[in-house]
């Protein structure tokens, strides 16, 4: 009857009240926002996404360079010996020179498309880097809620043990009084050794959970605050997804960092025809050092004409012409055009699944928020078949196997119910995140629905379906 279950609900909580109080303290519990603050202050994949936008920034100033001026200096130490066998004449050379060279591009038409194709990748950088700082913020909020699914889910598996067994004492009770035989006994023992097996490995998935969390922030955590089931489950405003999948193809940050990609290509596709352009450079260099070491002389005449240091100054333009390179600039830009193509391609791929994934979504949240209340609805109608199915079993028109059935459903329904809530909180996220409007209040707001106190083994049934099985209970304490 619906009092037994209540009864088995009661007792899996008050066993586990006690225990759940020592390994997790109320002091202890973490919230969602302080998940986050963690992961973001120690995730790995952000630092490495960070490290990787810092160093992809300098391919702008590595850009700018080649418009800069280009400035060298040098020196020269020789010594050289000069031997002529006939006549039989020896001289000799030797002496340090100076130099200083400057060049500045005047027209360099391939460099400035480089440096607007460096500025396109930045900004396409800046928008990676954002949209995983984004995407930290759901995982965070995967990873907390995946603990609260699994604890919750552990929470009914342990109230579903506790049933079984209460069944299975039934079934040896009635055993021994002879009221039934020994194949129910069998049958309740079969179902009390599956709830055993169910308990276990929930547990372990619970372990998995706060193992994902650990990875995800490199923190540990002992005990997390639970979703209130008072959370409105609501449809999303606005409820149009036309609306949605506009402000998705605005505002994706994905989407926009494609559009840089193009931009980029576009402007290397420019650089490499502007291979075929002359270049235009002014130059100047500037030389000191001895006569013989600048090589002014070459008789004894010279030398007494330019003795002592020498120096040298030019200043010019200097023109190139490309004629024939052999066909690489042909083929660059051949390969530059493909690569444009490819980027084009890959931003409408993307922009299709953006907009189904955006629809997608507006139309899981839609579901979850009915399916959360028919999950609701089916613990009460499921209660009612259990009550009604043991009412059959004792009267002899319903057997033990159906009672194990109807409170698997029963338990199950629970376990839909939990998962639908879940669903719903992450797909809202998912869904924001699509249009590119997913920000850290979005958990503030999940914020005001955590409880400090909860405790999976107490709240893993929404209050009212709790309540009202206290209620029945102390109404038939006397069974």
């Amino acid at each position: 009857m619906l009092r037994r279950l209540s009864l088995a609900i009661a007792v899996a909580a008050a066993s586990n009240a006690m225990a759940w109080a020592e390994q997790a303290p109320l002091s202890t519990k973490t919230d969602l926002v302080t998940v986050y603050q963690e992961a973001a202050a120690n995730n790995a994949d952000l630092a490495a996404a960070r490290a990787d936008y810092e160093a992809r920034s300098e391919v702008v100033p590595q850009a700018r360079a080649g418009l800069l001026p280009n400035l060298s200096a040098g020196a020269n130490l020789s010594d050289t010996r000069t031997q002529v066998d006939s006549p039989s004449t020896t001289s000799s050379r030797s002496g340090t020179v100076y130099q200083a060279n400057l060049s500045q591009p005047l027209f360099r038409a391939d460099r400035w498309f480089q440096l607007q194709a460096a500025k396109a990748s930045n900004e396409q950088a800046v928008l990676e880097l954002s949209a995983t700082e984004q995407n930290l913020i759901l995982q965070s909020a995967e990873a907390y809620f995946a603990v609260l699914r699994a604890q919750d889910n552990l929470a009914s598996t342990k109230a579903e043990e506790a049933a079984f067994k209460r069944q299975l004492d039934q079934a040896n009770e009635r055993f021994d009084v002879g009221l039934s035989d020994k194949t129910d006994v069998l049958e309740a023992q079969a179902g009390f050794d599956t709830a055993r097996a169910n308990r276990i490995i929930a547990l372990r998935q619970v372990e998995d959970a706060f193992q994902a969390l650990t990875t995800l922030t490199n923190r540990d955590f002992s005990a997390l605050e639970g979703i209130e089931h008072s959370l409105p489950i609501l449809a999303p405003t606005p409820n149009d997804a036309k609306v949605w999948v506009d402000t998705a193809a605005a505002q994706n940050l994905n989407l926009q960092a494609s559009n840089y990609a193009v931009d980029a290509a576009e402007e290397t596709l420019r650089q490499r025809k502007s291979g075929h352009a002359p270049t235009l450079d002014a130059v100047a260099s500037y030389q000191k050092g001895d006569n013989d070491s600048l090589g002014f002389s070459n008789n004894a005449a010279s030398v007494n004409r330019f003795s002592g240091d020498v120096e040298q100054r030019s200043i010019g333009l200097q023109l190139n012409i490309p004629l024939y390179s052999g066909g690489l600039t042909s083929s660059q830009v051949r390969e530059s055009y493909q690569r444009l193509n490819q980027t084009e391609q890959l931003r409408e791929s993307l922009r299709r699944q953006v907009v189904q994934n955006t629809r997608n979504l507006h139309r899981a949240v839609n579901t979850d928020v009915e399916t959360v209340q028919a999950r609701k609805q089916s613990i009460i109608s499921n209660q009612s078949a259990l009550e009604a199915t043991e009412i059959g079993y004792q009267v002899g028109t319903r057997n033990i196997v159906d009672v194990l059935d109807a409170q698997r459903e029963l338990y199950s329904s629970v376990r839909n119910y939990n998962n639908a809530r879940y669903d719903y909180i992450l797909n809202n996220l998912r869904l924001k995140q699509a249009a590119g409007t997913l920000s850290p209040d979005d958990l503030n707001a999940l914020e005001q629905y955590l409880k400090s106190d909860y405790n999976p083994d107490e709240d893993f049934l929404p209050p009212d379906l709790a309540k009202a099985a206290e209620a029945q209970l102390r109404g038939n304490s006397q069974y």
